[in-house]
């Protein structure tokens, strides 16, 4: 099956599962159009489903393209560059691209980079909160599904390395939202107030960080 929306043609894969009750459909990252169902349903009542949620699979399918957009390519620090490969060893920035040899390591650069500006960023976000809290300690790791994680048992915050690819007002605000957990573990109205009175944007950062996920 295949979906046309203005001259762009989608694939369709049904899923049936004897285990699946009820019939979901989402739009994949690869603009694919993922319909679980019960084993038992007819292709017919599918297309039909399909009809009737097509202004919903217009909109899933933009959130999907805007995602895909926001990660193609190589991104530093908010700004995107296009990838020039070159013989160079080394790793430059020109004004909208950068120049890399094709077995540079990028996700090493990227921590070596991280490292000293994620804890300068801490530090700064530290000194500056408005509840006293033990000072963390700093790990950085590539996550696909969180931003940040924090063990306030062991008082460790955990950033995602992917937020060296973002502007630093993104990595400010996971950086408060760890913080806060040292005082509420939970995501209750207090741990909010608290995010607030130290990122007054930050509902404004959240809803655009849902952009960059593919």
């Amino acid at each position: 099956m295949k979906l046309n929306v203005d001259g762009k043609t989608y694939d369709i894969v049904i899923e049936r599962k004897s285990t699946t009750r009820n019939t979901y459909i989402r739009v994949k990252p690869d603009l694919t159009i993922l319909v679980t169902t019960n084993k038992f349903t007819t292709t017919k009542t599918i297309t039909n489903l399909i009809e009737e949620n097509y202004e919903k699979l217009i909109k899933m399918i933009e959130v999907q393209e805007k995602k895909k957009e926001n990660n193609d390519g190589f991104f530093y620090l908010g700004h995107r560059y296009d990838i020039v490969y070159v013989d160079s060893p080394n790793i430059e920035f020109g004004t909208n691209k950068v120049f890399i040899n094709r077995n540079f390591d990028i996700n090493k650069w990227y921590k070596n980079q991280a490292k000293e500006l994620f804890l300068e960023h801490l530090n700064t976000q530290y000194n500056k909160f408005t509840k006293r809290i033990p000072y963390p300690e700093l790990k950085i790791r590539k996550m696909t599904s969180r931003w940040g994680v924090c063990n306030i048992k062991m008082k460790v915050i955990t950033l995602n390395l992917e937020l060296i690819k973002r502007d630093t007002k993104y990595l400010d605000y996971v950086i408060v939202h760890e913080l806060s957990h040292l005082i509420h573990g939970n995501h209750s109205d207090k741990f909010w107030a608290l995010v607030e009175d130290n990122m007054p944007d930050y509902k404004k950062y959240r809803k655009e960080m849902k952009e960059f996920w593919t």
